[in-house]
């Protein structure tokens, strides 16, 4: 018989994609819709419609087998991977209320449900009374409820994409305990809702009713509906099996399984995660999330506007490599290339500090972005360079908090995500980690860690270690230069470690004179 495939979907911000993968993890067949990442009627706001994504998810299924190879009889089972914390209201019958809120959104409410005093005791007595507060206010649904009460008042059900695209293949309210990374009542450490007493009840306006059941990656969700089988050409019947959240699919898609490597994901939001079976909170109160593995953490440190800063130095300062790149047939990833590559190893002294968003706790939320160090020789391409040696350099401070709430030394590292395709950004990872650092054999690694979970549920391989084995492996290897590596070792640990506590204090007055950002 032939061999069977796989077909990962994985919605992501920018694009939705199609993928069938076959036994080895090799990519037999694509396809990609682009999206409008978001719409914002609202400062700050960041939304799209509900009904957008599974009709970019139909089309990329469509497309799909219109490719070479595509051949829907032999694929065996699908798996739904999407972007974190994106939630959606559904009313009675299962239709959207409004907009789907984004990860990227940055409204927030003072209108929150109450907490019991003795609750708030202990939070205060925990120093964390301020980290559920700002919980409170983030969460999406504590909005809605405070702000649009009367789309709150019909919401019968509230799922994350992953959720909503999962209901509209097989017809249940169902999701992946791996993809419940939001402000919602979930128990990370039992990776499951939280208990009837647990105070994320209190915070948080909604009702257990209002929640998808769960099932661990890896296990059968339902089957592909005669309806979903009509939009998208997916074989009525399918098996549709659990995956994760894009950024879990993406570290076991790298093969990134064992605590001692690390992923770096160069996306959107750059991060650094490594799966362990033990509960470890880098920061404390701050959960690991769930990994794309049953019974499993996904350890992580954010650098929420990661790459985001690469696509914006692009935009804002890179209009003529752009315009090279279309005159002579060129990658505008090769120019930027040169770019970075015509600048020393650190920048001739140029130091940039990626808070360009603040953060929770590490940073703080007064934290903002600094570039210091100039002189008259430097240059756009420095100010690139200088992005590139930021981002790594805050994922290198992650992975040494790692590092010592783990106990376990990170000894490898694999790159993932758009920035991965760059030699010159993984070049000046592998130096100023001084760790070898690797790009894994495809680039579509949350397609293929839901893949593996697809594989794995349909009994193709045996348990999730055999899976990674034989569908992960690594591509190019960048070693660290050893002169490149002695500069940033000295600008790392003499300057940017010491960076975020002497501007910490200036961010605050920054906030306190200009009233920025302001954030509602």
């Amino acid at each position: 018989m032939p061999e069977p495939l796989i077909l990962a979907i994985d919605n992501g911000t920018q694009s939705v994609r199609a993928l069938l993968f076959d036994l080895r993890g090799d990519i037999v067949a694509k396809s990609q819709v682009h999206l409008q990442a978001y719409f914002s009627t609202h400062p700050g706001w960041a939304e799209h419609d509900a009904e957008g994504y599974w009709q970019a998810v139909c089309e990329a299924c469509l497309r799909l087998w219109e490719m070479p190879g595509a051949d829907r009889d032999r694929v065996a089972g699908v798996a739904v991977t999407t972007q974190r914390g994106t939630v959606v209201n559904l009313d009675k019958d299962g239709r959207p209320l409004r907009p789907a809120i984004t990860w990227l959104d940055q409204r927030r409410t003072e209108q929150v449900p109450p907490i019991g005093p003795l609750w708030r005791a202990a939070f205060k007595l925990a120093r964390v009374a301020d980290t559920i507060d700002y919980f409170r206010g983030e969460a999406e649904i504590n909005w809605i409820a405070a702000h649009e009460p009367e789309v709150w008042r019909k919401t019968d059900k509230v799922l994350l994409l992953s959720g909503w695209l999962n209901y509209r293949l097989c017809g249940r309210f169902v999701d992946s305990s791996g993809s419940q990374v939001a402000y919602l009542p979930f128990d990370y450490k039992r990776l499951r809702w939280a208990a009837a007493r647990d105070w994320k009840w209190q915070a948080l306006a909604v009702a257990p009713h209002m929640l998808p059941e769960l099932a661990e990656p890896g296990t059968r969700l339902g089957q592909v509906s005669a309806e979903a089988a009509r939009a998208t050409g997916i074989p009525e019947g399918l098996p549709l099996l659990a995956a994760a959240a894009d950024k879990a699919c993406e570290v076991i898609g790298a093969g990134c399984s064992e605590p001692h490597v690390g992923c770096l994901s160069y996306g959107t939001t750059a991060t650094i995660n490594t799966t362990s079976a033990r509960y470890v909170e880098v920061t404390p109160f701050v959960p690991p999330y769930p990994a794309a593995v049953p019974g499993a953490y996904s350890t992580e440190v954010q650098v929420f506007r990661g790459y985001w800063m690469v696509n914006w130095f692009k935009e804002q300062f890179g209009h003529h490599e752009q315009a090279r790149a279309l005159q002579e047939d060129v990658a505008p990833e090769r120019l930027f290339d040169d770019l970075a590559n015509a600048v020393p190893p650190g920048s001739m002294g140029l130091m940039l500090q990626p808070y360009w968003t603040p953060g929770i706790r590490v940073p703080g939320r007064e934290a903002k972005g600094a570039i210091i160090g100039f002189g008259d020789v430097h240059t756009r391409a420095h100010v690139y360079r200088a992005i590139l040696e930021g981002l790594a350099y805050a994922l290198r401070e992650g992975k040494e908090r790692i590092e010592k709430r783990s106990g376990v030394p990170i000894t490898e590292l694999r790159v993932s995500g758009g920035g991965s395709q760059s030699d010159a950004a993984m070049q000046l990872t592998a130096d100023i980690f001084g760790l070898p650092t690797s790009r894994p054999h495809v680039y579509e690694t949350s397609g293929l860690g839901a893949a593996i979970d697809a594989a794995v549920g349909l009994g193709l391989y045996p348990d999730f270690p055999s899976a990674v084995k034989a569908m992960t492996r690594v591509g190019r290897v960048f070693e660290p230069i050893p002169e490149n590596r002695a500069i940033y070792e000295r600008l790392y640990r003499d300057v940017y470690v010491k960076m975020y506590r002497r501007l910490q204090p200036m961010y605050r007055d920054i906030a306190r004179i200009t009233g920025y950002p302001v954030r509602t």
